[in-house]
C-alpha cells in the first residue's frame, strides 16, 4: 500500500509539475499596411528570430499557394529543413496599398530575450526582401508602429486583451 501510495504521489507532482510549465502565450493583432507597388499580390512571412538570428518559428503566412514559397528564399530554406506545420497559419496574400490584419500568439518568455518578429516579403517576378520588417520581442517593440523597407509600407501591433 505505501508503495502505491508513493507512486500516486509521484505521478501528481509530475502532472502539477509539467502543467505548471506551460509557457504563456500572449495574441498580437497585427496590421500590415502596403505600398502603393503595382504588380501581383505580395507573400508575407512573419517569423519568430531567435537571438542567433536564426528562425525560430512561423507565426503567419499570408500566401495560399505553397508553390510559391520558395520566392520567400531564407524562410524557405527554414520551412524545408524543419517541415514545420503552417496549415493553421496561412491565410491570402495582399496586394499593392492593401492591408492585412492577422492575430499571432507569442510565448511571453521570449519577451526582452533578444528575439525578433521578421516580416519577409515577395511578389512574383520583382524583388524578395528578406527583412522587409524586422522588430523587437519586448513590450514596447510589439506595440510601435514600424516602418516597412520594401513591399511593406508600415506594421502596427496591438495586445488583444
Amino acid at each position: 500500500m505505501k508503495v502505491y501510495i508513493k507512486f500516486i504521489v509521484v505521478i501528481c507532482s509530475l502532472f502539477l509539475f509539467t502543467n505548471s510549465s506551460f509557457a504563456q502565450t500572449s495574441k498580437y493583432k497585427c496590421m500590415i499596411q502596403m505600398v502603393g507597388y503595382q504588380g501581383e499580390k505580395a507573400y508575407v512571412i512573419i517569423s519568430l528570430i531567435n537571438p542567433k538570428g536564426e528562425y525560430e518559428k512561423t507565426l503567419s503566412v499570408l500566401g495560399p499557394d505553397k508553390q510559391w514559397f520558395n520566392t520567400l528564399k531564407e524562410w524557405y530554406k527554414f520551412q524545408t529543413k524543419t517541415k514545420e506545420k503552417i496549415s493553421a497559419v496561412t491565410g491570402a496574400s495582399v496586394g499593392g496599398g492593401d492591408r492585412a490584419v492577422r492575430t499571432i500568439e507569442i510565448d511571453d518568455s521570449k519577451l526582452n530575450k533578444g528575439y525578433k518578429l521578421r516580416f519577409e516579403s515577395a511578389v512574383e517576378e520583382q524583388k524578395y526582401h528578406l527583412k522587409d520588417v524586422e522588430l523587437a520581442v519586448t513590450p514596447q517593440g510589439l506595440v510601435e508602429r514600424t516602418e516597412g523597407m520594401g513591399y511593406i509600407r508600415f506594421v502596427k501591433l496591438s495586445k488583444v486583451q
